[in-house]
């Protein structure tokens, strides 16, 4: 998606925005992320807002739209969601900032008791019912084996893309970019870091050891772990064989390496 600067916007909606903020007195154009039509940091008369938006005509509005609806349901640690408005042809959120960085996932970061700490603070969500998301065992009934989809339902809020950029770190972890919210069962969010923990240099055993962290994960049934392995795997074949960037690829043969691996776990994994 273009990436548009702040001064891009129509004036109607940079002035429906000063409505929300009072005086803008700065914008810097945000780094990295390009999956919004803007994202921005805003000094205004109210303090710094990040302001992210999207074409109101764009495929992926509805999901900011979704990331919108959901928000007040978050634990504290993700960031508030100040203001929602369309205008001028935009989707526009202002969100509180957090001042952090990008998580670290390697072996051995002190970032991750963190991460821990936040999906745990996670997990004990509830996924609202007010909110039209997903249920997991739809959204990945496509790809899971034959007649063990139903295995991935559950009540829990999940996150569902817990890349290391969708994490920002200070004194804690804060789980930020809500576009695919999914109820389902709670170990399906381990389930997702672990391949992330994969693509940042751990081992198999030791993602899968992270992720044991989470009661959901070390209590989970082991069809319904190795039958999410596997539609796991499958959707991200499908994403590479669609694209053929290399880091799509490289996650397609994650998938594949840890759905095998778990296979051959005794128990529970």
């Amino acid at each position: 998606m273009i990436r548009r600067h702040f001064h891009d916007l129509p004036v109607e909606a940079r002035q429906a925005i000063v409505g929300k903020v009072g005086s803008v007195h700065a914008a810097r154009t945000a780094d990295g992320g390009l999956n919004s039509g803007i994202a921005a940091f805003i000094d205004t008369d109210h303090g710094p807002v990040f302001v992210k938006g999207i074409p109101t005509d764009h495929p992926q509005a509805p999901a900011q739209r979704r990331e919108a609806a959901i928000n007040p349901h978050l634990p504290r640690a993700c960031p508030r969601l100040y203001w929602h408005i369309e205008v001028a042809g935009w989707d526009l959120l202002g969100y509180e900032v957090l001042t952090g960085r990008h998580a670290d996932y390697s072996p051995g970061s002190p970032d991750l008791p963190l991460v821990a700490a936040a999906l745990a603070e996670l997990q004990e969500i509830t996924a609202p019912t007010d909110v039209p998301i997903k249920a997991a065992e739809q959204r990945w009934a496509a790809y899971a084996p034959p007649g063990t989809a139903a295995l991935f339902s559950g009540d829990t809020l999940l996150h569902t893309d817990l890349a290391p950029h969708n994490v920002l770190v200070d004194d804690r972890a804060h789980i930020i970019d809500w576009a695919w919210p999914t109820r389902g069962a709670a170990w399906i969010d381990p389930a997702i870091l672990i391949l992330r923990l994969l693509e940042a240099g751990h081992t198999l055993v030791d993602a899968n050891a992270f992720a044991r962290r989470s009661p959901s994960w070390r209590i989970a049934p082991r069809e319904a772990t190795e039958a999410f392995a596997a539609a796991n795997a499958a959707a991200w074949q499908e994403i590479a064989q669609a694209d053929a960037a290399p880091w799509k690829d490289a996650m397609a043969s994650r998938a594949v390496a840890f759905r095998t691996h778990l296979r051959t776990l005794p128990g529970n994994g």
